[in-house]
């Protein structure tokens, strides 16, 4: 232990050096390894946190692990800076980066497990699982002849297994309707929608969700709204609740399509980097497509830049609740082993000049979890108790009152929904029984509907349905009925049914389907569109 200690020590002490030496949103920009350049500090600040490593490697009273300490101690001083700058530890990078390319090699799946059993819920379209001959509903035994159909195989395990360099093979052991088949798969790209939900709401409304933002969104956003012009859209609903941001580009290039030539999208500021303008193109595609935007307080980074840019050019309507607030732009620089220093390095402002940035103190906790603040404040339930002061009051060209200082405050609010919540409901929510239950439920019913729109239009949850649910969930996870909470949260607890139900056999596109229509956000959405 003591020599694999001192080893990481001293790989670690140069990436030390070079982060004290260095001292969101994701710009999309790497560099090559090495320290950076240009920077002056003292010496003497290396050696003494040299010093107190290696004491504490042979001195402390139990054994070091110098790796996880290093990673604490790194985020605990890039945090004492800002709340964005960060150190990602080479697994972490490559995950993120899989998230930022929107693609990863694998067999193209949707999987769960069941009572410990690996259960496909989903197959790709094109993807190498299909081409092999996987079905959704196949149960996975065996991985490249491990036994994978244990109470100690997780999700993680999984994907390990599943996950590898295109083009490699990986042999699959299944169980289909009581028969068992091989099966070889070689890997492939696999896309990593970020589009999630696109659809024809009615024969001119058409709806976008977008869950995050990586280098392949705007091509995705234009081909699902390119399609949906196709059928008739002439008005949309772009839907980035809950979208926490991602690459820059993802956000000023959706922008462009809405905006005439020349409109300002973006601007970033630093004090070490060169001040840019983002500005549309005349290319846009939608700049006669009326647009509402949804957020919330979630809602953050590249979802802030996209609502800005519409709501400062009196391009678009947001709706829903203050978002979260960040304002600030990050610059990835590569270390050695793979890891990254993720840097803040400007400000983004809106087109009226407005940064958005929340307030920080110090405290990263209090900083992340200002949501239950909110909560606590009776934000989410009345704008009233939502107060901006008069230094943040902006103008867009239209003479509209837009804010600074704390996220992007929509033109129409809309408080958040408790309607139907109860204990028994959370309990329900936060166990795997409304997966399990509709995996199940369809397994003798995945043909019988030709489109998620013919089956949000003729299919029921009854309460025979509800009946079988409500026994399944205390006979599989012990989650007894309370009577009374039942009758609060029926309606929701039939929803989710339908929409799993829905998820499943459609992926996200389906489950939005069902679950939109009793969104108090999206009926505002609707409501305004079709005045």
């Amino acid at each position: 232990m003591e020599k694999e200690n001192k080893r990481s020590l001293t790989y670690l002490i140069p990436m030390l050096m070079a982060v004290m030496m260095a001292g969101g949103l994701y710009l999309g920009r790497s560099f090559s390894p090495g320290e950076p350049s240009g920077l002056k500090t003292d010496r003497s600040s290396y050696q003494k946190i040299r010093d107190i490593v290696e004491i504490l490697d042979h001195e402390y009273v139990d054994s070091v692990d110098a790796e996880k300490l290093f990673e604490q101690t790194i985020g605990d001083i890039l945090h004492n800076l800002d709340p964005h700058s960060n150190y990602v530890s080479a697994d972490e990078m490559s995950a993120m980066n899989e998230q930022i390319e929107g693609r990863f090699g694998g067999v193209g799946v949707r999987f769960f497990i069941i009572r410990d059993t690996i259960c496909i819920t989903g197959v790709l379209p094109n993807s190498p699982s299909e081409r092999a001959g996987l079905k959704a509903g196949d149960k996975l035994l065996e991985i490249d002849g491990k036994k994978v159909a244990s109470e100690n195989t997780s999700n993680e395990d999984v994907m390990k297994m599943l996950k590898g360099i295109e083009n490699t093979p990986v042999k699959v052991k299944l169980l289909r309707k009581g028969k068992r088949m091989n099966k070889k798969i070689i890997r492939g790209g696999i896309p990593i929608a970020s589009v999630i939900s696109s659809y024809m709401v009615d024969k001119t409304i058409g709806y976008v969700r977008i869950s995050n933002f990586s280098k392949t969104t705007s091509s995705e956003f234009r081909s699902a709204t390119a399609r949906l012009k196709r059928k008739g859209m002439k008005k949309l609903i772009l839907d980035l609740r809950s979208n926490g941001g991602g690459v820059l580009t993802g956000a000023t290039e959706i922008a462009d399509e809405f905006l005439p030539a020349g409109k300002t999208i973006v601007v970033t500021k630093g004090e070490h980097v060169e001040d840019y303008t983002y500005r549309s193109s005349p290319m846009g595609s939608l700049q006669k497509t009326e647009v509402v935007v949804l957020i919330n307080s979630t809602s953050a980074s590249a979802s802030e830049i996209l609502a800005g840019a519409l709501q400062d050019n009196d391009r678009g309507t947001i709706i829903g609740r203050r978002s979260f607030g960040k304002g600030l732009v990050q610059q990835d620089f590569s270390l050695h082993d793979g890891s990254n220093l993720r840097l803040v390095v400007a400000r983004y402002y809106t087109p009226t000049g407005r940064c958005i940035q929340k307030p920080y103190e110090g405290n990263i906790e209090e900083y992340y979890g200002d949501n239950m603040a909110r909560y606590d404040s009776g934000e989410l339930f009345e704008e009233d108790s939502t107060s901006f002061a008069d230094s943040l009051k902006f103008r867009t060209p239209k003479g509209r009152i837009v804010y600074g200082g704390g996220g992007i405050m929509p033109d129409i609010f809309v408080p958040i929904d408790t309607t139907g919540s109860s204990f028994y409901f959370s309990r329900l929510r936060y166990s795997p029984v409304f997966t399990t239950f509709a995996f199940d439920f369809i397994q003798n019913k995945r043909s019988k509907w030709k489109s998620a729109s013919s089956y949000v239009k003729s299919f029921v949850i009854t309460n025979s349905i509800l009946n079988r649910f409500t026994d399944y969930a205390r006979d599989e996870f012990g989650i007894g009925v309370m009577s009374a909470d039942l009758v609060v949260s029926k309606s929701r607890i039939m929803d989710d049914i339908k929409g799993e139900i829905a998820r499943q056999l459609w992926a996200e596109n389906g489950y939005f389907q069902v679950v939109n229509w009793n969104d108090p956000v999206f009926k505002v959405a609707m409501k305004e569109l079709r005045k």
